[in-house]
């Protein structure tokens, strides 16, 4: 693996790099990015709530009047019940096998003192907001964003240079669900999403990530670009995903303190975003569709950092 330029920037659990030379930059011209939908791809959802679902007569919201967050789906409240978020009410169909995580929602149900709402699926058909209940839906505590900075004390806690994902204005919450599910899988330290113009973690994110939206951190922030340069400071390198980068994603080095930067899917990556980047990477096409979605571009970005770490540190 060649060796990586000399930096003055740290980071826990990286060792301080000698010299002082100057920090390269990509310099793609701005285009089409590989977040761009490929065509036939559905346009973003803008619909999507930010934070809870819409709340019915039938559902009390938390202590104070807040409402909840409605998750739906076996994986998504299995995972929450597994890491201990507070669930208000629980439903689940009438019919439905009681083996596999189905049996292991009961029992941590029953572990924590939740009872169960036995009914038919057709009142979970009326109550569902994204039509993928699977015979479980769950009221719960609204999700509980971290910091940027637990995200780096995760990584050192781990002994491990920080692979950070960092996300664009992602507004499709399949996109983002897929992202986090993938990040989870290779061992992302965190994903940053901004706070404004992008979706967050809503059921349909819950849903579409399968219960990753619970183990993986994610930091939702003001500004993305201000905080590029506070990860830049930190000692990390940030390697944006654009489809007239001058550099082959194979062909870069993805190992060390790193922050994968993806666009959302229509308009890619921002300037100001795209300007703090430190290189810009393109993924090769040989086919006659021009972009992959969002999701497919962070899934080969995030794979292809895990590969190179894997080889520079085998155990």
């Amino acid at each position: 693996m060649k060796k990586r330029p000399s930096k003055e920037r740290t980071v826990p659990g990286a060792a301080r790099a000698p010299g002082g030379g100057r920090r390269a930059r990509g310099h793609g011209s701005p285009g089409p990015t590989a977040g761009t939908p490929a065509a036939g791809e559905r346009p973003a959802q803008r619909r999507e709530p930010q934070m809870a679902s819409r709340r019915r007569p039938d559902q009390p919201g938390e202590p104070g009047g807040q409402p909840g967050m409605q998750l739906e789906g076996r994986h998504p409240v299995l995972e929450a019940l597994r890491r201990g978020r507070r669930l208000y009410r629980l439903w689940v169909a009438e019919g439905v096998q009681m083996k596999g995580p189905v049996a292991e929602i009961l029992e941590l149900a029953s572990a924590r003192g939740l009872a169960v709402e036995r009914c038919p699926r057709e009142r979970l058909d009326a109550l569902s907001d994204t039509g993928h209940h699977q015979g479980v839906i769950a009221l719960a505590e609204p999700p509980a964003y971290v910091s940027v900075e637990e995200i780096l004390a995760r990584a050192e806690a781990r002994k491990e240079p920080p692979l950070l994902l960092l996300l664009d204005g992602i507004q499709d919450p399949g996109n983002l669900g897929s992202l986090l599910r993938t990040a989870e899988a290779v061992g992302v330290h965190g994903v940053l999403i901004p706070k404004h113009g992008a979706v967050g973690l809503t059921p349909a994110v819950a849903r579409a990530s399968a219960g990753a939206s619970e183990v993986v951190p994610v930091a939702q922030v003001v500004n993305l670009a201000a905080e590029m340069e506070r990860l830049k400071a930190a000692g990390l390198w940030l390697v944006g995903a654009d489809a007239s980068g001058p550099e082959e994603l194979w062909a870069a080095d993805l190992t060390g303190p790193l922050g994968l930067v993806v666009g959302s899917e229509g308009r890619g990556l921002r300037r100001l975003v795209r300007d703090r980047c430190d290189r810009l990477v393109r993924i090769p096409m040989w086919g006659q569709i021009a972009s992959l979605n969002a999701g497919v571009a962070g899934a080969l970005l995030l794979y292809e950092a895990r590969r190179q770490r894997s080889q520079a540190s085998p155990h």
